[in-house]
């Protein structure tokens, strides 16, 4: 294989995983993320939060791009279940 086609090879592996885990954003979205757990989200951030740093450093676009954006939606997914949990207390504190 050329350099060109180990880099699609890449970006193609990178859209795969990264639109995998698109419907777990949704689903949170709706359920408020009780069902997942503060330590999967920090360990699977920290890992991917590793994997960018990696990409960046061997200047590797496919990594850099697939774990930027999974990056970003594990974020979303841990805006949406802090948001929901502190609603959860607020009414909790009025009843």
């Amino acid at each position: 294989m050329n350099s060109s086609q180990v880099q699609l090879l890449g970006f193609v592996a990178g859209t795969l995983t990264t639109l995998a885990f698109l419907p777990q954003v949704f689903s949170t979205w709706r359920t408020g993320g009780k069902d997942l757990s503060w330590t999967m989200l920090t360990m699977f951030g920290s890992g991917v939060a590793l994997w960018l740093a990696y990409g960046l450093l061997a200047q590797a676009p496919p990594i850099i791009a697939a774990n930027g954006l999974t990056l970003a939606q594990i974020g979303a997914i841990v805006w949406i279940k802090a948001r929901h949990g502190r609603m959860d207390l607020a009414g909790q504190d009025a009843s």
